[in-house]
């Protein structure tokens, strides 16, 4: 783990919580929530607006701290220069399209946009608004602003607006919203918009392979790594094609298209339809290795005549071959980037990096992320680690850490690698 990673997980941080006037306010509450929980100091600074849609009574009560919305306030502390120049990460959520166009043009008229000029610490900013408000020029103009002057701007969510309108502009959740900054935090460079114009197709979860309509095959596959790998994907401008298998209950990622599948021939053709235009495919899945033979009609009963004791397999398609192959016939471009993913538990001659070179090499991908698994590791768990391999042999260490931060890391090698 490298000195970032490792104070991340154990220094509390001061995290700054600013709160724009939308509906959307009445997240903060759980954002606060997020940060608390995991033993961080937060200071929320609502706009005054933001006080129509949440009290500040409920602010101070989640925080355990005063709540101020004036650069008059608490003159004798300074309070406007000293919490942006002593906050270790500003979170802005929800970011009207008032209050960034004030805060992208320098303006320091309320408490919030003065932490925010004179902060130093990572800024980052969760816009909500219609999806006209969003997508109106001006608008446009001070996020690509505000992202040439090295704050973060997240792009929202797709869904339901005030009122019945749905589209673009939605609030992520306060979730996503807490583990992007996380990401920020550690590295600055995470949300750079080098896949801005590309195609990216990611497989993740597990597959569940039937033995008749109530019983299945599977593994402990959660789908949260390659659910992170959609998130960092789409905030650093990619056209994100999610193909998700069996996962928990997560949040979509934010700007991502979802293909729902269950088993892995219905996971090897929504890959195949959607590989040949991409740029880059990602293979997060924990594909199931083999599929029953047959699939009983009906539920199998233990006090009936057939005998359960053994059940024939099948070997599944191998899903990262076939695309690596469709490369080599031409049925991709061949710029197109492809990674795997191994879950290696090693055995007494061979480590799990070991297995991994191996895979590498039979596979021909362009990366690959190994994981060490077992024991209550990387599958279902909100962090993970390993090592990034190279065909050349290079071999970069992924350290413990939220699997946003991993994802961020893959990423980062496959821009390098393009």
């Amino acid at each position: 783990m490298n000195v970032a990673s490792a104070e991340l997980n154990t220094k509390p941080l001061r995290v700054v919580i600013g709160v724009g006037g939308g509906i959307a306010a009445y997240k903060a509450a759980h954002l606060v929530r997020y940060f608390t929980e995991r033993g961080h100091q937060v200071r929320v600074i609502p706009t005054r607006s933001a006080l129509n849609f949440v009290g500040a009574a409920t602010f101070e009560a989640l925080s355990g701290q005063p709540v101020a919305t004036e650069v008059f306030d608490a003159v004798d502390e300074v309070q406007h220069v000293r919490l942006g120049q002593e906050a270790d990460l500003i979170v802005v959520a929800p970011a009207t399209a008032d209050l960034m166009a004030r805060i992208a043009h320098g303006r320091a008229d309320d408490l919030l946009t003065a932490s925010c000029l004179v902060a130093t610490c990572p800024v980052v900013l969760a816009p909500a608004m219609h999806t006209e408000m969003w997508l109106n020029p001006a608008t446009v103009d001070n996020v690509a602003t505000l992202r040439r002057h090295g704050l973060t701007v997240l792009d929202p969510a797709h869904g339901r607006l005030t009122g019945t309108d749905t589209g673009a502009g939605r609030l992520p959740e306060p979730e996503q919203i807490g583990e992007l900054a996380l990401t920020v935090l550690e590295d600055r460079e995470a949300f750079t918009r080098d896949l801005e114009g590309k195609k990216v197709v990611i497989s993740a979860g597990g597959t569940h392979e039937p033995l008749d309509p109530v019983r299945y095959l599977g593994n402990a596959s959660s789908g949260r790594q390659g659910y992170a790998l959609a998130e960092v994907a789409a905030q650093r401008g990619a056209e994100v094609t999610l193909v998700a298998g069996v996962t928990e209950n997560l949040p979509t990622p934010i700007g991502a298209e979802v293909v729902r599948v269950k088993t892995a021939r219905e996971m090897q053709q929504a890959v195949m339809d959607h590989a040949p235009h991409a740029d880059v495919v990602v293979m997060a899945a924990a594909v199931a290795d083999y599929r029953p033979a047959e699939v009983a009609g009906s539920k199998m009963k233990k006090d009936s005549e057939a005998d359960f004791s053994t059940i024939q397999l099948t070997e599944n398609p191998d899903i990262l071959a076939g695309v690596v192959e469709a490369r080599r016939r031409g049925d991709m471009a061949s710029t197109t980037t492809i990674v795997g993913f191994a879950a290696e538990t090693g055995d007494e001659d061979n480590s799990p990096l070991d297995f991994a070179r191996k895979k590498l090499e039979k596979k021909g991908c362009d990366l690959l992320m190994c994981n060490a698994v077992g024991d209550g590791k990387v599958f279902g768990q909100p962090e993970s680690s390993g090592w990034i391999l190279r065909p050349d042999g290079r071999v970069t260490e992924v350290p413990q850490g939220p699997k946003t931060g991993v994802a961020a890391a893959i990423w980062k090698a496959v821009c390098e690698t393009r």
